[in-house]
């Protein structure tokens, strides 16, 4: 498995923004597919975006369009979540996550998860 390491998480205003890290172990990341989810308090886990190592494609919530945008650093074996324009509705704990495989469709599954990083946000 994949070893995934989160950073990024604290405390902000509504409105305010943060960027989420997650380091990846695997030095042939390549042909993984790295995803972002989102666990509320009280609420059940949700995914939030993924983007596919090679070529970049991406894939968001319908709730987070416009205002989350993930990328990656193919050198630093490194995913990136932009969080813009935060509300108080996004505070919860960010999981970063991999799929082994290119392939990636709506409910896919992910081998390997991060430990999370919390988000915060104050009204």
């Amino acid at each position: 498995q994949v070893q995934l390491v989160e950073s990024g998480g604290g405390l902000v205003q509504a409105g305010g923004s943060l960027r989420l890290s997650c380091a990846a172990s695997e030095r042939t990341f390549s042909n993984y597919v790295m995803g972002w989810f989102r666990q509320a308090p009280g609420k059940e886990l949700e995914f939030v975006a993924a983007i596919k190592w090679i070529g970049g494609n991406t894939y968001y919530a319908n709730s987070v369009k416009g205002r989350f945008t993930v990328s990656r650093d193919n050198a630093k074996n490194a995913g990136y979540l932009q969080i813009n324009s935060l509300k108080p509705e996004d505070t919860a704990v960010y999981y970063c996550a991999a799929r082994s495989s290119s392939y990636y469709y709506t409910g896919a599954p992910f081998d390997s998860w991060g430990q999370g990083t919390r988000v915060t946000v104050s009204s």
